[in-house]
């Protein structure tokens, strides 16, 4: 059963949403011009709170959702807590863009998860106003920025497997070929590497008004860990999947890796709080993010009073 939410100065809900029981709604978003579909796990009583996950550089569009890729339905399920997954923001990095894209078009994120979404959220499925934000990869530097970007929005923040810097040159090149994977182009995103935009979205740079901010952040090291093996979840004994996992999940998760742990000493020698779980193995992998958002849950949790 699909929802319709028509979000504009006022919104309003189309229908109730039937308590207990997962749905795609459909909110319309002034800022982008168009409809973006959520999915939407409700509480099973009123007065809860909202955790809000984003997924990795498909946005969710093409298979590589936490819908699609994870357990998040049956491990939600009794957990009394809203949950909205955005199924769409492919290549986006969820921020505004300066420029519209020839191929991904309009890109107004940042103002479409803090100020389009949450009301619309809010009053259709009556929240308690406290929330939690969760995103793994491309979105684990985007659930940093939008904390950063909207003091008060979000209690808690778990980031998964993500790079925090975007103003040094290896950082700005894994950007921009995380937005050229669909077709974008990163400088109608924040412009020409050394322009202001790419500083303002340093998370690294910024860390110290995460203060406040109850943070989880993972990552493992790219070697081979409990999900590399022939009986493992989408590999089924096929030995070059099997290699495939390894080389280039492990590749890339070495590379968060070493984006991650200055992070987390940045967050140190400020004094911000943080839980971290740097696992000593472990590659670029959806099984491996299942894990993160079963183990960050608990620190979630309590800052929302779920």
């Amino acid at each position: 059963m699909a929802l319709i939410l028509v979000l504009g100065l006022n919104p309003v809900a189309s229908a109730d949403v039937p308590i207990g029981r997962e749905h795609v709604i459909s909110v319309y978003s002034p800022a982008m011009g168009r409809s973006i579909p959520i999915w939407v796990l409700p509480a099973t009583t009123a007065g809860r709170p909202v955790v809000y996950l984003l997924s990795g550089v498909d946005g969710g569009e093409l298979g590589g959702s936490w819908t699609q890729r994870s357990d998040i339905a049956s491990f939600f399920a009794d957990k009394n807590v809203n949950v909205v997954v955005p199924l769409a923001g492919r290549s986006s990095y969820y921020t505004d863009w300066i420029a519209d894209d020839p191929v991904l078009g309009r890109n107004k994120w940042a103002t479409f998860l803090t100020r389009e979404l949450p009301p619309v959220i809010d009053s259709t499925l009556d929240t308690s106003g406290r929330n939690a934000i969760a995103g793994l990869s491309m979105s684990a530097l985007s659930v940093l920025n939008l904390a950063i970007e909207s003091p008060g929005l979000y209690q808690a923040v778990g980031s998964f497997s993500g790079c925090a810097q975007t103003s040094d040159p290896l950082a700005q090149a894994l950007v921009f070929s995380q937005v050229a994977n669909y077709g974008g182009n990163a400088l109608n995103m924040w412009g020409p590497p050394g322009a202001p935009a790419w500083a303002d979205h340093d998370a690294w740079l910024h860390a110290d008004r995460l203060r406040g901010t109850t943070l989880y952040i993972s990552a493992g090291t790219g070697l081979p860990g409990p999900h590399e093996n022939l009986n493992a979840a989408e590999i089924n004994g096929n030995f070059q999947a099997l290699v495939d996992r390894i080389t280039v999940g492990g590749l890339f998760e070495a590379i968060v890796n070493r984006c991650t742990t200055p992070f987390v000493d940045r967050l140190r020698a400020l004094g911000v709080p943080a839980t971290v779980n740097l696992h000593p193995t472990g590659s670029h992998l959806w099984p491996y993010w299942q894990d993160d958002i079963h183990n960050a849950w608990p620190t979630l949790a309590a800052a929302v009073g779920a």
